[in-house]
């Protein structure tokens, strides 16, 4: 996608977004790469979205939302690792640490909510937001130094939703709980893991094969996701879509 001229991109994701939304200022968002390493394969969660949703109908996704400043607020077992603070912090225009901090934490919340998987550690755990109900009913804390920042994305114009999304990744092993029936939304159906390689094949936006694609090569260079990799950011920047490191 890198390079891409309006026109082009919006022939690209034409299956991906409805086209023609009015001005808009993208919204903070956070989406969760779930990973689970199988002999020599790495698998990725992902899942299929409703066909009446207007932002990415039909396609496979991870799971995901907008951020919810409220989230900030929200205890947790220990912190974002400081060097993946110190990208997300300088990764935005109005960027600090309570910013990080509720982006970080809004992925583990969609996480919960439309795959119900629960990340974190076990223990005590009470809040009297609904949202996160959940975690205190199963004894879990959410934890935030198990999330490695990957990418980040912002919509182009012209889409009828736009977000500025930011990719993190956590491992198999860091979800405490995982419920049998599902999360407490049905933003998701069809949850799936694919090996790496079968996801870039099956039916995802364009920006998510970017990024499948961009995380391919930084676990072929960094098997572990040490903290304080590199960190691509895609996004509409005169006239062409242009790639950045953080």
């Amino acid at each position: 996608m890198e390079g891409m001229t309006r026109k082009q991109l919006d022939k690209a994701e034409t299956k991906d977004f409805a086209l023609g939304g009015k001005p808009m200022r993208p919204r903070d968002a956070a989406t969760l790469i779930l990973l689970d390493r199988v002999g020599s394969e790495t698998r990725v969660l992902m899942g299929r979205r409703h066909q009446r949703h207007a932002f990415m109908p039909g396609k496979f996704v991870f799971p995901g939302g907008r951020t919810d400043p409220a989230d900030s607020r929200i205890a947790v077992a220990a912190g974002l690792h400081p060097a993946e603070e110190a990208k997300l912090i300088g990764s935005g225009n109005r960027a600090s640490a309570v910013r990080a901090r509720a982006i970080a934490l809004s992925a583990i919340r969609e996480t919960y909510e439309e795959a119900g998987l629960l990340l974190g550690r076990k223990g005590d755990f009470s809040t009297t937001r609904k949202d996160w109900q959940g975690f205190a009913e199963h004894g879990v804390c959410p934890s935030l130094d198990i999330l490695r920042y990957i990418a980040r994305a912002i919509t182009p114009p012209g889409r009828v939703r736009r977000y500025d999304t930011r990719f993190l990744a956590a491992w198999r092993d860091d979800v405490a709980v995982a419920l049998p029936e599902g999360g407490p939304t049905d933003e998701l159906e069809e949850i799936v893991w694919l090996p790496l390689i079968d996801a870039m094949d099956a039916d995802i936006p364009a920006i998510t094969r970017t990024i499948l694609q961009e995380l391919g090569n930084r676990l072929a260079a960094d098997p572990n996701l040490e903290p304080g990799g590199d960190v691509p950011f895609y996004r509409m920047l005169r006239g062409h879509f242009h790639k950045d490191i953080l």
